[in-house]
Order: structure tokens, then C-alpha cells, then sequence
């Protein structure tokens, strides 16, 4: 079965918990087990992982390179300030696509610029988990179908 990567970054564990009124009360396990059941419903599998240190994302991406297919990511913090995720996210095989919970271009300005979704084929920001739902259906496609994808201008 293909295996696609959700890797979520820093402070995702605590979602449920955490500024409940930005991030709302959606744990990632609750994410987590959406994102493997919308991905077993299209014949994939999913593996989760996550981790509150930047050396350890780019391990497993690098881990990850050749074995899953293809890659979620909610880079967290490092999302605007990780020049090094970036280049593990490029360097990563298969297609990937940012989420992120919230609308990061509604909030601080610091937090409107993503480093990483240059490395991306597509961003989802705002829908909070439906986001992560929408962001295996549209892996799965590009996956069934690489010419599905735009180009990135």
C-alpha cells in the first residue's frame, strides 16, 4: 500500500489545549486519525509523526525520502523561520502539501510569510482539520495523477 507522511511541528501536540481560541479544540490525535481514515477510504496508508525540534522534522524527511510517497506538513513555528525544513521539504520526492489550522495571511505579519511552501505543490490554510482532510484528497490525486498539479508560478 502507498504511505503517505503527516509530519506536524512544534507545539501540534498540544492542540486541544493550546490558545484554544486561535487553534480551536481539535486534538491531532483527532487529526491524525481523520487524515488515516480519509486516506484508507483512497487506498493509502498513512504514518504520523511529529516533533518539537527542527533537526528531527528534516531526519524524518530525510528517513521518509523513497518510502512514503508523499508528504503533509504543518511546519508550525518553523514555518516562518526554517530555511532548513524548507530545503529538506525540496529535497523530499514526492509532492507535499503545507496545512496550516489557521489563515497564517490573516494574522500577525510575521506569520504571513511561509519559507516552506516553496517547497510545496499546494497550501491549505484556515479550515482547521477539514484542511488536513482536503490536503490527503488532493495528494491522493496528484499521486494517481502527477499532471494534475500546476506549475509554481
Amino acid at each position: 500500500m502507498t504511505t503517505i507522511l503527516l509530519l506536524n511541528g512544534p507545539n501540534l501536540a498540544s492542540l486541544g489545549e493550546r490558545e484554544p481560541d486561535v487553534y480551536g479544540t481539535v486534538t491531532l490525535a483527532a487529526i491524525e486519525s481523520a487524515v488515516r481514515d480519509r486516506a484508507a477510504t483512497l487506498g493509502f496508508e498513512v504514518r504520523c509523526e511529529q516533533t518539537n525540534h527542527e533537526g528531527v522534522m528534516v531526519d524524518i524527511l530525510e528517513r521518509e525520502r523513497g518510502r512514503a510517497a508523499g508528504c503533509i506538513v504543518n511546519p508550525g513555528g518553523l514555518t516562518h523561520t526554517s530555511v532548513v525544513l524548507a530545503d529538506a521539504l525540496r529535497a523530499f520526492a514526492g509532492p507535499v502539501v503545507e496545512v496550516h489550522l489557521t489563515n497564517i495571511l490573516a494574522r500577525e505579519p510575521f506569520r504571513r510569510v511561509s519559507l516552506s511552501a516553496e517547497a510545496a505543490v499546494a497550501v491549505i490554510a484556515g479550515l482547521g482539520l477539514e484542511g488536513y482532510v482536503l490536503a490527503v484528497e488532493g495528494l491522493a490525486k496528484l499521486l494517481e495523477d502527477p499532471s494534475t498539479t500546476g506549475s509554481t508560478a
